[in-house]
């Protein structure tokens, strides 16, 4: 940062009155004690912003500041500069006119990167300012994710074509596998996916291209990549092999695999599954944190909901189904549930595919078909053990259901899932596999439904106009819409230009009931036993959203997103 004149960048800051004098003269200790520059430590101990102190920059260097995140760079002025230069000096380039190159720096006095600059293109070259992080932010944006070290190693295969991985030998993809440049990029993307707080990363090949896109909040994004990357693909596709321990020879099979990594203090669990097409492997990278566990306050049940949820976990026999589809977050309900009942004069046992995260104090089991250790085999194994609570990954077939509810039956709480739309359906569902209703009202305490729906940044959250056709189709009078202050999120820096950033459940609880019962055995449609649940005072996935757009967590259209069409009882 540049600051070769410290008393001075002080002086204007106090006279600009950004801060006081007894914040200058703290930094100025800190500075002394630890070393660094005076800017840092100043937006370190937050007594100024980086723009603050970027624009009170300008003025002593005479410069103009610019923020980085408000301009359009031409793809012809990013070519001029080639990607290791800009990450090495940390500058971009933002305008090409009459062969005059006008750079984006964070220290328009270092003379010797403009020198090297000048050889380099033999082109007059005009500085303005910006921060440094609104400069690394935009290499990333313009350049790609690990440009400057795929641009290193591009020189050696320019005259190759891209290499499809049929083609290559094992020696040769081994070794490219552990090349250097090769392992730092695709740290790089780990890194950068971590960052953007992405699940998943899909790598995914063409004819032409390969892409790489993030799943964040639910969503998938396109990762702005280096042109030239395809070239690499084989070396990139093994090194992952290699860090998972798969076998880099077999590529007409699909496998799968796992990495721990450890970013910052965090560790992460990255579950690997590579699948064959005709452009060579498809990868996706799915990342867990291993030190996340949310506990039930966080999860988004509303006040009512979270009161049923908890005395249902502390019942002493019976079933709690919680059902949605895939990446609805169920799993992560059902852990909250058990780190919330876990102690020392319970034994709980799970089974599960796959365990995703480790939890003290619980014995947890991978179920491996291919041995024969599936979840019915597992469940019989499991009640020699003594426990008092199970969880059982998914019901997916009868086996697995009449074992669970036979557990319940005798005497112990399980929890376990359902890929169903709603609460009700899960009732409907164990009937069509083939279990008696009787069974399912006497073993099940309750259904619980979810959908994950993204939550409004908090950046850039404001009061929006509702829509009417999706107004309509969430069952919301234009009385009760006009009570409610909604908001949406304008879309910044922040959120990715999105509008969300995060997420939250919402939730419908179908507690089985003596009424409930009494449906459940005339084998009622999951319909009716819907229409009677909400007549009883059960919250239906739409309604629990509704409550989550009046509280200002999220919007209409996003609730609209995640769920289906419901009928209502009138």
């Amino acid at each position: 940062m540049p600051l070769r004149r410290s008393e001075l960048i002080g002086q204007l800051l106090v006279q600009k009155g950004l801060i006081t004098i007894e914040q200058l003269e703290r930094a100025l200790v800190e500075q002394e004690s630890s070393g660094g520059l005076l800017g840092t430590i100043l937006i370190k101990l937050g007594f100024v912003t980086e723009e603050l102190l970027y624009k009170v920059l300008a003025e002593q260097f005479d410069k103009k500041y610019i923020k980085l995140k408000d301009l359009k760079i031409p793809h012809s002025t990013i070519e001029e500069i080639p990607a290791k230069f800009a990450t090495h000096y940390k500058l971009i380039p933002i305008r090409f006119e009459k062969n005059v190159i006008t750079v984006a720096m964070s220290n328009p006095l270092d003379i010797h990167t403009l020198d090297d600059l000048k050889l380099l293109l033999k082109k007059e070259i005009k500085t303005v300012l910006a921060s440094e992080s609104d400069i690394v932010e935009a290499i990333k944006k313009y350049y790609g994710v690990g440009a400057e070290t795929i641009e290193k190693i591009t020189p050696e295969v320019t005259d190759r074509k891209p290499l499809s991985v049929q083609s290559q030998v094992t020696e040769d993809i081994a070794r490219s596998a552990e090349d250097a440049s090769i392992i730092k990029f695709v740290n790089q993307i780990l890194l950068e996916a971590y960052k953007d707080r992405a699940t998943d990363i899909h790598i995914e090949p063409y004819g032409d291209e390969l892409k790489i896109r993030y799943r964040v909040d639910g969503i998938l994004y396109d990762t702005k990549i280096p042109p030239n990357i395809k070239s690499f693909q084989s070396a990139i596709i093994s090194r992952i092999k290699v860090m998972a321990n798969l076998d880099i020879a077999e590529r007409r099979l699909p496998q799968d695999g796992r990495i721990k990594i450890k970013i910052a203090k965090d560790e992460v669990d990255l579950r690997i599954s590579l699948l064959p097409t005709p452009f060579g492997e498809a990868v996706v990278i799915r990342l867990l944190s291993t030190n996340v566990l949310y506990g039930l306050g966080n999860l988004g049940l509303l006040k009512r909901d979270l009161e049923i949820f908890e005395k249902l976990i502390k019942a002493p026999h019976g079933i709690i189904f919680v059902t949605g589809p895939t990446g609805s977050g169920k799993t992560t309900t059902l852990y909250a549930a058990l780190s919330k009942i876990n102690d020392k004069e319970k034994k709980i046992l799970t089974i599960e595919d796959p365990i995703e995260y480790q939890m003290k104090g619980i014995t947890q089991i991978q179920v491996y078909p291919k041995i024969g250790l599936t979840f019915s085999n597992g469940l019989r194994t499991m009640l020699r053990h003594d426990p008092d609570i199970m969880m059982v990954g998914e019901v997916r077939d009868y086996e697995t259901a009449e074992i669970t509810i036979r557990v319940a039956l005798t005497g112990h709480l399980v929890f376990s899932t359902l890929h169903t739309n709603d609460a009700a359906g899960g009732i409907t569902r164990l009937v069509d596999m083939g279990v008696e209703p009787f069974l399912v009202a006497s073993s099940v305490n309750a259904f619980l439904a979810q959908r994950l729906v993204r939550v409004i940044c908090p950046e850039c959250k404001r009061e929006s106009k509702p829509d009417k056709e999706i107004l309509r189709e969430l069952e919301v009078t234009k009385k009760e819409a006009l009570k409610v202050k909604m908001l949406e999120g304008k879309g910044c820096e922040s959120c990715k230009y999105t509008g969300y950033k995060g997420r939250t459940a919402i939730y419908e609880v179908l507690v089985v009931t003596e009424e409930i019962r009494k449906v459940i055995l005339d084998r009622a449609a999951s319909d009716e036993i819907k229409r009677k649940a909400v007549s009883l005072g059960m919250h239906t996935l739409r309604q629990d959203g509704w409550q989550k757009v009046k509280m200002g967590i999220t919007t209409p259209s996003e609730v609209i997103r995640v769920t289906q069409q419901e009928e209502h009882a009138e």
